[in-house]
């Protein structure tokens, strides 16, 4: 009747360390995948700043340098597709979708560069105390849009670190988690730019 005993005990003891076991890394899955979700609305948010932050620039600009015309349509252009993008937290879970929108991105910020060529033809307009406030805010979004960025790569990093361990890969297969997307340098990034003087 002792050893019934004794072996029910394993049995549960066994049981229960299976259980908390299973829980901690299910509890593991879900605290690093509210950190990227957490990243991912700051990189939400520091893109949602530049992209408040153009049309003001775009009418600073419009009024020294009528004429540039294209360059202003071309960054009007580039700020429409991005705000008609379909941003969503399962944007992470999709590489595709993360790319599409990082290639928006990246055409408006190409833009905003020719627009910021453009401007060093207009001297007033580069003495504009409105101009240079928003050239100052725009250069601080671009520098926390870099660290969002970084910040929303390391947590997907550590989530699918985490996703990939053993026996963790089990218990998120079996509860439906996905590996994380993560942003990639710029097309031509690895390419020093050409300086003449």
């Amino acid at each position: 009747m002792k050893k019934v005993w004794i072996g029910i005990l394993i049995v549960a003891a066994v049981v229960l360390l299976g259980v908390a076991t299973v829980g901690g890394m299910y509890n593991q899955l879900v605290a690093s995948d509210e950190q990227v979700a957490s990243a991912w609305g700051q990189v939400q948010n520091v893109y949602q700043r530049r992209l408040d932050l153009v049309p003001n620039l775009v009418e600073t600009v419009k009024g020294y340098a009528a004429h540039e015309k294209q360059t202003l349509e071309d960054v009007v252009n580039a700020r429409s597709r991005v705000s008609q993008l379909n941003v969503s937290s399962e944007m992470v879970n999709n590489p595709e979708a993360l790319a599409k929108f990082q290639q928006a991105q990246q055409e408006l910020s190409g833009a905003l560069s020719r627009l910021l060529v453009v401007v060093e033809q207009y001297p007033d307009l580069k003495a504009s105390q409105n101009f240079l406030a928003l050239q100052s805010q725009l250069e601080g979004t671009e520098n926390r849009i870099a660290v969002e960025r970084m910040r929303f790569n390391e947590a997907a990093q550590r989530f699918n670190t985490i996703r990939r361990s053993f026996p963790a890969n089990v218990i998120a297969n079996l509860w439906g988690f996905k590996e994380k997307a993560y942003f990639e340098a710029d097309k031509g990034a690895a390419k020093a730019p050409i300086v003449k003087f």
